[in-house]
């Protein structure tokens, strides 16, 4: 009877005035850089505000699999935002897709990974996009856009809860305050107390607390011009890193057990404001974003019981974003255009040290000096630190800016379209780096009993420039609704600096200063040589069709591509039990495959099928230890799928209008964990239910995920000499409701 009362309490739909419908088709929600045949020329899923509340597409990750060959995995924290779209993808530093909210570039890969609420379009353009979009869209484009005042007008309100104490609760006002300006105010809360236990202290390894809030401001300035102004914050506060020991010699998944915390705190803020003139003949925009992010990271490197190390990473970003946009406002001329200048800065403060605690310094440092001082000096001469713990520091100043300047244009002759475009883009990187560290030590064979000092630095700066052209080229035919098109595009991923091997290099230079104590001069380490990476290169050819079938009831998409990439930014980690990793410009990779979309569509009930397949292979690939050319490229599935039935019963009882159903299965794999392909993830297979109880605007659902309890893995890597693998999450099923008013 409650949740009865509930659906008729809220089953009153909003009045929304005409006048507000009629502006609101002014204000498109597409990207401003993609109009008429510039959205048909790519290979794209696109997500409505019911389809994401539906399927329960609650941030980015939840976008992996239902996207044919984009695979986003779960693991680590909201800080791990590693993206594999056709083979592309890499786990540290840039990110292979660009990612926009709003008109809004993302800048930093770590503000990728935010909890949705009222988002009413997602789209993923995958193939590079650099013509449009620039650096790092190698592998495609993520656009997200929120709901707008003027799009609609009313309270929104909707709450979940699971097992393991997951919540989370949502509350909207979208209001007119005049006939030509409006606002919302939207805030957010998720949390939950997490599905793996650390064995060592028995505190859940990922549960997790989040907020988000967005303000927006629309201002009908005239009939041909609009402001639109946005503030969104969001923060996270969680355990993770569920990292557990994976013993390659049982084929055996310990529990999770390290003794130092792991958590990561982040704190996001992004203003965004945008001016859009149309009239009959083009529209213009401007794009100003200021975007703060502020993190902290604390790991448990070595994710084991005994203490060897663990690292602080702290990082305080301030950026600033301009686009001025210009295109062609005739959607059926022959000959539609859109031109754009883009600029940012930002400016990137980090601190990162590195505490090694008494058996990282016993097994990792003093044991290699002695074993040296022993085979050189004196077989019984041993060296011991006067503390059971030092910190390698690492201060990191990173300003980063960029230009570009772009244009497309397509031509339309008979049944055919071409389109043609060119993008400018000049990056400018730089590093001022402090790295420092001092010990204490003695040797047995002094008679001095007194602890000596040695003092460890690296300091000094270095600067990078690259200048890309990105062209693209697409031909399309059109016969009725239907479509088959060619595209060949450049893309690209911006270079940087390899951060997380300072520490390595500088653990090297301190063993160099104690041996050098003894009049045994090796190599310092000193060289910050590998610190630098250049950057990653693909061309994508691409054949593509579309079909609009049976009066609409079927609508199909079926893709082949090739890329070439050039370049490639792989993770490369030294050898022995080192912490440290880098990026390296080592490899050389081809891949190619097929994605297919359908949906059919009666009055009662809809199919969706989502279907990717990527064969991707290194052409050349030595990490200076070992050769795996001809290996398959890991941590990028071979094979993505997605399948989704509804059906609607429709009642039309006075308290119940509807009851629909939904069933989903989702499946990934094969995955290769490593580049020598001798350990992988089956495909495995996930299976999703909803049960919906529906009248007017309030919606109460039933549902679960991973029904049958699958057992999968999600990520693997090596640390300190160990295999590790972070587990998917197991069953999961609760209650949600929402309502419109």
């Amino acid at each position: 009877m409650t949740l009865l009362l509930f659906l008729g309490l809220c089953s009153v739909p909003p009045e929304v005035p005409d006048t507000a419908r009629s502006l609101a088709e002014i204000e498109v929600v597409a990207p401003i850089k993609q109009q008429g045949v510039f959205e048909q020329q790519a290979s794209a899923s696109t997500f409505g505000l019911r389809q994401i509340e539906n399927q329960r597409i609650e941030s980015p990750k939840d976008l992996s699999l239902a996207t044919p060959n984009f695979y986003q995995p779960d693991y680590g924290s909201k800080m791990t935002s590693s993206l594999y779209v056709r083979g592309l993808g890499a786990r540290i530093d840039q990110p292979s897709m660009a990612m926009y909210v709003d008109n809004i570039p993302v800048l930093n890969k770590n503000g990728y990974d935010f909890d949705f609420y009222d988002i009413a379009k997602i789209e993923v353009l995958r193939g590079p996009q650099g013509t449009l979009y620039g650096r790092n869209a190698v592998g495609g484009v993520i656009n997200i856009f929120t709901l707008s005042p003027f799009g609609y007008e009313g309270t929104r309100f909707s709450a979940s809860y699971g097992n393991e104490n997951t919540f989370d609760v949502s509350l909207s006002e979208y209001k007119k305050l005049t006939e030509k300006v409006a606002m919302s105010i939207s805030l957010n809360h998720r949390q939950s107390d997490g599905f793996f236990k650390n064995e060592f202290d028995g505190e859940r390894a990922d549960n997790f607390i989040a907020d988000g809030a967005r303000m927006r401001y629309v201002h009908f300035i005239n009939e041909n011009l609009i402001a639109n102004y946005i503030l969104c914050f969001n923060s996270i506060k969680q355990n993770g890193f569920a990292y557990a020991k994976y013993d390659l010699q049982t084929d055996k998944i310990l529990p999770i057990n390290h003794n130092d915390p792991c958590f990561y705190d982040r704190l996001a803020i992004t203003n965004g404001l945008t001016f859009r003139y149309q009239n009959q003949n083009l529209i213009a925009e401007s794009s100003t974003s200021f975007q703060y992010l502020n993190d902290r990271m604390t790991l448990d490197q070595d994710f084991l019981p005994q203490p060897y190390f663990i690292i602080t990473q702290k990082q305080n970003e301030k950026a600033v974003t301009q686009e001025f946009v210009v295109k062609s406002n005739k959607y059926n001329a022959d000959w539609q255009w859109i031109s754009g200048v883009f600029g940012f800065y930002k400016s990137l403060k980090m601190n990162a040290p590195v505490t090694f605690k008494k058996t990282g310094i016993d097994s990792l440092i003093l044991a290699n000096a002695n074993h040296a001082i022993q085979n050189y000096l004196n077989p019984e001469g041993l060296i011991s630190f006067s503390d059971d713990n030092f910190v390698i520091h690492s201060d990191f100043y990173l300003p980063n800016f960029g230009l570009s300047a772009y244009h497309q244009s397509s031509y339309k002759i008979g049944n055919l379209i071409f389109t043609a475009g060119l993008r400018f883009d000049f990056e400018y990187v730089f590093i001022d780096y402090k790295n420092y560290s001092k010990i204490f030590f003695n040797y047995n064979k002094w008679q001095n009993t007194d602890y000596k000092e040695i003092y460890s630095q690296m300091s000094g700066s270095k600067s990078e420039q690259f200048a890309e052209l990105l062209p693209k080229f697409s031909a399309m035919y059109c016969f009725g609704k239907n479509n088959v098109y060619f595209s060949l595009a450049h893309g690209y991923k911006a270079g940087g600096f390899n951060t997380q091997i300072f520490s390595d290099i500088l653990q090297s230079q301190m063993q160099a200063n104690l041996m050098k104590q003894f009049g045994v001069y090796p190599d310092d380490g000193s060289t910050i040589n590998d610190v630098p990476y250049k950057p990653e290169f693909s061309w994508n050819y691409e054949i593509g069709a579309r079909f609009n079938l049976l009066n609409n009831k079927l609508t199909a998409n079926a893709v082949l591509f090739y890329i070439d990439c050039t370049n490639q930014q792989l993770t490369v980690f030294p050898e022995g039990k080192s912490t440290g990793r880098k990026m390296s410009n080592a490899g050389q990779m081809r891949s190619f495959g097929v994605e297919f979309s359908a949906k059919y569509s009666v009055a009662k009930a809809n199919f969706i099928v989502n279907y990717g397949y990527t064969n991707a292979k290194f052409l050349k690939f030595n990490d200076g230890n070992n050769d795996y050319t001809g290996n398959f490229v890991p941590y990028a599935p071979q094979n993505t799928l997605s399948l989704i039935g509804e059906y609607n019963v429709f009642v039309n009882k006075p308290f119940l209008e509807k009851i629909a159903f939904q069933a989903n299965f989702q499946g990934a794999g094969k995955i290769y964990w490593n580049e020598d392909n001798a350990l992988w993830q089956q495909f495995y297979g996930l299976l999703g239910a909803q049960i919906s109880l529906v009248k007017g605007r309030a919606r109460i659902n039933f549902w679960g995920k991973n029904l049958t309890n699958t057992d999968f893995n999600t990520f693997y890597f090596k640390s300190t000499g160990n295999s590790f693998i972070q587990k998917g999450k197991p069953l999961q099923v609760g209650i949600s409701t929402s309502c419109e008013f």
